[in-house]
C-alpha cells in the first residue's frame, strides 16, 4: 500500500498495528492485574511497581490503560461502523429515490451538517441516554450527517461521466447503477475518510466517558480512567497523564494513517523505469500486415432484459502511414470501437474480437507497459480530460515520467518541444498554465501534443473539432495531417461531418446500428457510395446553393437504440428502397469493388430503385445537394 510507504504512513500503520495487538492479547495477560485490589496501595503515585499509580482501590492504573485498549478501539470502531453505514446509505438515497424524495434527504443532511459534531453527539447521548449503547449510538449519528455529505458529493461527481451515462442507456436499473457503476469509483476516499472518522470518533468517545455519560462502572475505557484521574492531577499527575497519552497516540495514529492514505491517493508517486530511446517503439509491426487489426469487435453491456451489443461485429484495417475516417450519426457506435480499440471500455462492458491486434499484438493481453506509447488517444473534449487542478505541463510531462523515466526536467523540456510542435505560441509559458486559461483549439492541440510525447504509430482522434469554429478546425485537421506525414503515423478520425473526412482521408468507414454498413476510398465517395445511408448522408449536407427557402434535408425517422435492433436491417425502417427481405434479414458487409465494401440486399441483387436514394450528377462531380432525402 502506496500509504505505508511514507514515514508518517508507516509510524501511523505500526502504531495501529501495535493498538490492534493491545487489543486483543492485553485483557488475556494483564486483566487479573488490571482488576486485582490491593487496600495497602490505595491511590499512590507513579513508582518503579506501578508505573503510573493506583487508583481508589489501590488497582494499577498501567495494566487498566493497557487493557482498556480493546473497550476503547472497539467501541470506536463500532460507532464508525455504523455512522459510516447510515451516512452512505443517505447519501446514496438521492440516486435511487424519485427527484423530490432525494431533495428532502439532501436537505435533511445539510441541516445536519451545519451543526458541529460534538454538539450532536451531545444532543444524541441526552436523547439515547447515559451508558454504552447510548454513546456508540449519540457518536454514530454525529459521524453520518458528514459522511452523507461527502458521500452525496462523490457520487454526484462521478454520475456525470461518461460510463455511467451509457449504462443508464443500456437500461440500467438505479440500484444496480449505484452499486455497479457508482460506489466502486468513490471507494477508495470513502474508505479514507472512515480511518479519519475512526480517530474522530475514539476521542469523541473518550469525552463522552470523561464527562461521565460514556462506559459505567465496572467497565472501563480511556475516558473513565483519565476523568478519574483528573481528580488528583495536581498531586499525583501520572494517574491522569497515561490514559491521555494513550487517547492522543490512538486518535493520532487514525487521523495520520488516514491522511497519508489520502496523500497517496491523491498524488500517485510516479513510476520510473529504464530510459529507452524514444524512436525505439515497445511494439513491433508484422510485416505485410497493418497498425491496426480489427475482426468482428462487438462490445457489450448489462442491460435489465439481458445483454445490449452497442457495437456488433466491426471489422476494419489500418494500415501504416494511413488516415482512416468514422462517420455516422450519434449512437452508431463511433467512439465506443474507439474506445474499445484503446481498452478504454469501462467494467462491465465486455470487449470481444476474433481477432483485435496492434502493430502485430493481441490488444487485449498485452500489458499497457508493453505497448507503451505507440497509440495515442485525442478525445473529443479536452476540458473534461485534463484535470483543471493541475498545470498542463506536468499533465503532459507524466507521460514521458511514467513510460519513458525520464527525469521531471527532461520531461518538461520536452513538453515544452512538443507544445511547439503543434504551433502553441510561447511554450515554455504555456507549460506552466492551467487548462482553463487555454482557448478550444489550444486545449485541443495541448490534447495531441500529449498523444506526441511518445513516439505514435496509431493516433484515434474522437470528433477532435466538435464545437470548434472553422478556422481552428481546419488548424486541428492540418495538424493531424502533419503528424502524419511527418512521423508516419496511422491516423484514425472519428467525426459527424462526412465533409470534413472527404477532405482529410484516404479511406472512410460508414457506421450505423452498431456496424459499418460501408467502406471506400474517399476519392469515390461522391461518385461510388452505393448504401442508401451513405448518399442521404451526403444529401443532408448542403451548400452554397441550396434554396434557403426550403426546409434543410433530413434523414427521416431516428437511429435505433441498441436494445431495439431486432432481424433485418436496422436502417431499413428509414430506407427508401428496403423489401421485404431487407425488413427480415440483415445483411452481411460484402465487397463489390476492390476496396470498395457494403452491406445491402438491394446492391448485392442489382434491384430497381437505387438510383433514387443516389447522389444527382452535382454530388458526382463533388459538390453536395441538399434536399436529396426527405
Amino acid at each position: 500500500m502506496r500509504a505505508l510507504r511514507t514515514p508518517v504512513g508507516l509510524a501511523a500503520g505500526l502504531l495501529l498495528v501495535l493498538l490492534a495487538l493491545l487489543a486483543v492479547f492485553a485483557p488475556l495477560l494483564w486483566g487479573s492485574r488490571a482488576d486485582a485490589i490491593d487496600t495497602d496501595a490505595l491511590q499512590q503515585g507513579a513508582s518503579a511497581q506501578h508505573l503510573l499509580g493506583t487508583d481508589a482501590l489501590g488497582r494499577d492504573i498501567f495494566y487498566r490503560v493497557l487493557v482498556a485498549t480493546r473497550l476503547t478501539l472497539g467501541l470506536a470502531l463500532v460507532a464508525t461502523f455504523v455512522g459510516v453505514t447510515a451516512g452512505l446509505v443517505l447519501g446514496s438515497l438521492p440516486s435511487v429515490l424519485p427527484r423530490w424524495a432525494g431533495r428532502l434527504v439532501t436537505s435533511a443532511v445539510n441541516i445536519a451538517v451545519a451543526f458541529p459534531g460534538l454538539l450532536l453527539a451531545l444532543f444524541f447521548a441526552v436523547i439515547f441516554g447515559t451508558g454504552t449503547v447510548g454513546a456508540v449510538l449519540a457518536i454514530a449519528f454525529a459521524i453520518t450527517p458528514s459522511f452523507a455529505r461527502l458521500t452525496q458529493t462523490l457520487t454526484a461527481s462521478v454520475s456525470g461521466r461518461d460510463f455511467i451515462a451509457a449504462a443508464r442507456v443500456c437500461g440500467v436499473g438505479r440500484f444496480r447503477l449505484l452499486v455497479r457503476h457508482v460506489l466502486p469509483n468513490i471507494a477508495e476516499p470513502l474508505v479514507i475518510n472512515a480511518t479519519l472518522a475512526a480517530g474522530s470518533a475514539l476521542t469523541a468517545f473518550a469525552g463522552l466517558s470523561f464527562l461521565g455519560i460514556g462506559v459505567q462502572a465496572p467497565s472501563y475505557d480511556w475516558g473513565r480512567l483519565l476523568g478519574e484521574g483528573l481528580n488528583r492531577i495536581y498531586v499525583s499527575p501520572a494517574p491522569a497523564l497515561g490514559p491521555a497519552v494513550a487517547v492522543v497516540l490512538a486518535g493520532l495514529a487514525f487521523n495520520l494513517f488516514g491522511e497519508a492514505a489520502a496523500s497517496a491517493a491523491s498524488h500517485r508517486q510516479v513510476v520510473r523505469q529504464r530510459s529507452k530511446p524514444l524512436h525505439e517503439s515497445t511494439v513491433e509491426e508484422r510485416d505485410g500486415e497493418g497498425v491496426l487489426t480489427v475482426r468482428n469487435l462487438r462490445v457489450s453491456f448489462p442491460g435489465a432484459a439481458g445483454w445490449i451489443t452497442p457495437v456488433r461485429g466491426v471489422s476494419f484495417t489500418v494500415g501504416q502511414g494511413e488516415m482512416i475516417g468514422v462517420v455516422g450519426e450519434s449512437g452508431s457506435g463511433k467512439s465506443l470501437t474507439a474506445l474499445a480499440v484503446s481498452r478504454l471500455v469501462e467494467d462491465p462492458g465486455v470487449v470481444t474480437a476474433d481477432r483485435l491486434e496492434f502493430a502485430g499484438k493481441p490488444v487485449t493481453e498485452t500489458s499497457p507497459r508493453e505497448l507503451g506509447t505507440s497509440l495515442a488517444m485525442v478525445f473529443q473534449d479536452p476540458m473534461t480530460t485534463f484535470n483543471p487542478t493541475r498545470r498542463i505541463g506536468r499533465q503532459l510531462a507524466e507521460v514521458s515520467e511514467v513510460h519513458h523515466g525520464m527525469s521531471r526536467k527532461a520531461a518538461f523540456e520536452r513538453v515544452v518541444d512538443r507544445l511547439r510542435a503543434v504551433r502553441i505560441p510561447s511554450a515554455a509559458k504555456r507549460a506552466r498554465q492551467y487548462p482553463h486559461e487555454f482557448s478550444g483549439g489550444m486545449r485541443q492541440r495541448a490534447m495531441i501534443a500529449m498523444g506526441l510525447m511518445g513516439e505514435p504509430r496509431l493516433v484515434i482522434a474522437d470528433e477532435p473539432t466538435t464545437a470548434l469554429d472553422v478556422t481552428v478546425q481546419r488548424e486541428v485537421l492540418r495538424l493531424l495531417a502533419r503528424v502524419r506525414e511527418e512521423r508516419s503515423a496511422a491516423v484514425l478520425l472519428i467525426s459527424h461531418d462526412i465533409t470534413v473526412v472527404a477532405q482529410t482521408c484516404d479511406r472512410v468507414l460508414v457506421m450505423y446500428a452498431g456496424r459499418i454498413v460501408e467502406e471506400l476510398p474517399t476519392a469515390e465517395l461522391f461518385t461510388s457510395a452505393r448504401h442508401p445511408y451513405t448518399t442521404a448522408l451526403l444529401a443532408a449536407v448542403p451548400d452554397l446553393e441550396t434554396d434557403r427557402d426550403a426546409p434543410l434535408a433530413v434523414i427521416p425517422g431516428r437511429p435505433p437504440e441498441p436494445a431495439e435492433i431486432g432481424a433485418g436491417c436496422p436502417f431499413a425502417p428509414r430506407c427508401p428502397v428496403a423489401d421485404e427481405r431487407c425488413r427480415n434479414e440483415e445483411p452481411e458487409l460484402t465487397e463489390v469493388e476492390d476496396g470498395h465494401r457494403v452491406a445491402c440486399w438491394r446492391l448485392v441483387e442489382g434491384l430497381p430503385g437505387l438510383d433514387d436514394a443516389m447522389p444527382d450528377e452535382k454530388c458526382r462531380d463533388g459538390e453536395l445537394r441538399a434536399g436529396r432525402v426527405s
